[in-house]
């Protein structure tokens, strides 16, 4: 990862963490769900309220690593508005980039401020840290689980 890009990753993950988006319990949530990561320790419960197909709201609660809590902080921004298929397809861009090999090229379009979590993948122990709230995402969208771990 360049030098600039290793700093932007930095700065985001530092002020995500400093002050979360989003980080509230929600009591009318039309989903609720735990998502919790052994090895780091992050535990989050993610709150996910639905009008019709569209995500008109999400926040979530807990502790975790700056990793874990920037990522499901920046998720909540770029997600509230969303519809469904949205929401998954950017899941499927958000894993791909962050388990892809290091030196594999960013689709900056696919992912917008996603990006910052590419460096992510230099470091394969975070990958769990960085993708906790988005399994508990989709689990909570397919309505599957009460809790997901990354175990």
């Amino acid at each position: 990862m360049a030098q600039s890009n290793r700093a932007l990753y930095e700065q985001v993950i530092l002020e995500h963490n400093r002050k979360p988006r989003n980080f509230r319990g929600m009591e009318d949530a039309d989903r609720r769900i735990e998502g919790h990561n052994p090895l780091c320790g992050d535990h989050f419960t993610l709150y996910l309220k639905l009008n019709g197909d569209v995500i008109s709201d999400i926040s979530f609660e807990g502790r975790g690593c700056a990793i874990a809590k920037s990522s499901a902080s920046l998720m909540t921004t770029l997600l509230k508005g969303k519809t469904v298929r949205e929401a998954e397809d950017l899941f499927v861009q958000f894993h791909r980039m962050v388990t892809a090999n290091p030196d594999a090229p960013v689709d900056e379009k696919a992912v917008g401020k996603l990006a910052v979590f590419s460096g992510v993948r230099e470091f394969p122990i975070r990958v769990k840290c960085a993708t906790l709230s988005w399994h508990a995402l989709l689990s909570a969208l397919r309505g599957t689980h009460s809790s997901v771990s990354t175990e």
